[in-house]
């Protein structure tokens, strides 16, 4: 076997267990549904522009706390925790601003 191909071969095998102890997909998925729960909430008039606004605000937010988790390498079981609490928050509250008496302004069509 050319070692070339033994190099890489070892190489590869190192870099997964580093990947995949920073990779976080489920969190990946739930911060990609909550954008279109705001997207579809801006579509439907049911957000106006301060609630966007404000939980926008939040998403970055929740985005910090996984960059941060991610930054040494290592997304470890007490940022994961930290990380679904955040993101439940946030969730709660799109809910509750998706379906509160508050409703986007129409356009005027003048």
């Amino acid at each position: 076997m050319s070692p070339r191909i033994v190099l890489a071969a070892l190489a590869a095998a190192l870099a997964l267990p580093a990947a995949a102890q920073t990779a976080t997909p489920r969190v990946d998925q739930r911060q990609a549904n909550q954008e279109k729960r705001i997207e579809q909430g801006v579509a439907s008039g049911q957000l106006n522009a301060r609630e966007t606004a404000r939980l926008e605000a939040g998403q970055a937010k929740v985005q910090a706390i996984e960059d941060k988790a991610k930054a040494d390498g290592k997304v470890t079981k007490k940022e994961r925790a930290h990380l679904h609490r955040a993101q439940a928050k946030q969730s709660r509250h799109i809910a509750k601003q998706k379906h509160d008496r508050q409703k986007a302004r129409p356009a005027s069509g003048g």
